[in-house]
């Protein structure tokens, strides 16, 4: 299994790029999978569901099948958020993981950049970012540059530097 990250601040486009590789690269027959970090509660069940009852009731994981998926819901109950390491551990073997967020573990990564956002480059402080999605050309920084509509071209580099991750 290989893992490579899409980072960025907020609004500038990470989601749409990570959803467009997705379907370049599944589209190419690879077996691909993501992982996304979230800085807010996110709920998959709904309050007097079932599986929202055994939470409540204490379960510390709760199971939800369906014909056509399947969900593990896992409550820390007070334990700190799991490491990106813990996270991949516990998925099934594909030939890529792209991982959105997750910005300060040390995976190659692209970070997405808008001009209109008008923050500042991540890629100046942190060794692990590989290279830019962007709007706007960045001359002084050494990394390759992508126009943030060059899928293709995004998902050849991806391939290329995607870390191997084994659960070793």
């Amino acid at each position: 299994m290989r893992v490579f990250g899409v980072v960025g601040w907020k609004n500038n486009g990470k989601t749409t790029l990570v959803e467009r590789l997705v379907g370049h690269l599944t589209g190419a027959e690879y077996d691909v999978s993501t992982v996304k970090h979230a800085h807010h509660e996110v709920y998959l069940d709904q309050p007097g569901k079932d599986s929202w009852r055994h939470r409540q009731a204490g379960a510390r994981e709760v199971v939800l099948a369906t014909a056509r998926r399947w969900a593990v819901i896992h409550e820390l109950r007070g334990e700190a958020e799991p490491p990106l390491h813990a996270l991949l551990a516990r998925m099934t073997p594909v030939d890529l993981v792209i991982v959105e967020g997750f910005k300060r573990f040390s995976h190659p990564k692209l970070e997405v950049h808008r001009r209109e956002r008008g923050t500042p480059l991540l890629a100046a402080e942190d060794a692990s970012i590989v290279a830019l999605a962007t709007d706007e050309p960045f001359r002084e920084l050494r990394l390759p540059q992508f126009g943030l509509d060059d899928v293709p071209a995004i998902a050849a580099f991806v391939l290329e530097r995607a870390a191997p991750w084994s659960t070793r």
